[in-house]
């Protein structure tokens, strides 16, 4: 980190900066003696805040006592921030690539094995966080009239968007958003993110209510985006050629390629986890299953739950005499085996 601060005046500085960003008034080294980590007296305070004042990064306004940050203390502080951030995300990024690998090959395995247990074709979707509730965002600066949103979503599912502005902005200004977005956004899904709430934000924002809206934006892309994800792995589609009525050569291979493209699957998907009361087993005989390929057969959901809104989507297919009672059995007992599973990691 490019600063000339030792540990101590960092402590300090961003004493300075956290307090004057809660109360709006210059800072004073009895405030500061205050953070009960830093254990400081306060002549070592006011001889430190001198040095940093000294350094440009605090400054003292006519009227007080109190010092409050300079351009150049908040630059500090939002790099440290961003750095502390990046930090976090990247770990988060790992323990998630780890726990993917993991489930990706639980989740071949599994299809695999439903296939073989019921004789029919299988697949089954990579879970995807449903309604994701926003953790946190962060705006900064990159040049005079950019800023980047970052946005991060529950499940730890991070979006980076540039916003153009109109006008440049100080940081005094961003920090002010950043403040404003996080106490009023964060916790919520995007469902919940009303009409009435941007607009009082906006209003808050006064004459940066266009960035609040672009935010927004952004923080529904991120908690959106998530559900383009997601994949599907396939089993036993060969399967379909056990059964008369589905083996003649167009239908068939009209299902097979259905099964190797996946897009349909993905959708069937999406349809299967549209509704919050479609959590449990749902069947789709011949005309209503969402797939035109697939109307001359059965479709039996399941859609299991990882816990953290995380849910994917179990599905077998097969003729419209299929026995339903034993691909319904298979399909809870896996739920029940997919939740054990993955609550332990």
């Amino acid at each position: 980190m490019g600063s000339d601060l030792d540990e101590r005046k960092l402590k300090i500085l961003k004493a300075i900066i956290k307090t004057y960003l809660d109360t709006g008034e210059p800072v004073g080294s009895r405030t500061i003696s205050k953070y009960t980590d830093l254990n400081l007296s306060s002549a070592t305070i006011r001889n430190e805040m001198s040095d940093l004042e000294e350094l440009g990064y605090i400054l003292q306004p006519h009227t007080s006592a109190g010092r409050i940050p300079s351009d150049k203390g908040y630059r500090l502080y939002v790099d440290e921030l961003m750095q502390e951030k990046e930090d976090e995300i990247s770990e988060i990024k790992g323990m998630m690539i780890e726990k993917t690998d993991r489930m990706e090959k639980v989740l071949q395995q599994v299809v695999k094995v439903l296939a073989s247990n019921t004789n029919y074709a299988t697949m089954i979707s990579t879970p995807s966080y449903h309604q994701n509730k926003l953790k946190f965002i962060q705006l900064s600066k990159v040049g005079d009239m950019q800023l980047l949103a970052v946005v991060v979503v529950e499940g730890n599912i991070v979006k980076n968007q540039i916003l153009d502005l109109e006008e440049p902005m100080d940081e005094e200004t961003v920090l002010k958003l950043n403040l404003l977005l996080n106490t009023q956004l964060n916790g919520l899904t995007i469902d919940e993110i009303n009409l009435g709430m941007i607009l009082a934000m906006k209003e808050q924002a006064g004459i940066h209510s266009d960035v609040v809206g672009s935010v927004i934006d952004a923080v529904a892309s991120a908690i959106r985006s998530d559900e383009d994800e997601v994949q599907v792995y396939t089993s036993g589609a060969t399967n379909i050629f056990k059964y008369p009525e589905l083996s003649d050569s167009t239908k068939a291979s009209e299902l097979i390629s259905t099964f190797e493209e996946k897009q349909a699957l993905v959708e069937l998907v999406k349809e299967s986890m549209s509704g919050e009361e479609n959590t449990g087993i749902q069947v789709y005989i011949g005309n209503e299953t969402p797939i035109q390929t697939m109307k001359d057969c059965s479709v039996v959901t399941a859609t299991y739950e990882l816990g953290e809104g995380m849910r994917g989507t179990i599905g077998i297919i097969g003729p419209k005499r299929m026995d339903y009672e034993n691909v319904v059995d298979n399909l809870k007992t896996l739920k029940v085996q997919l939740d054990n599973i993955f609550k332990k990691t």
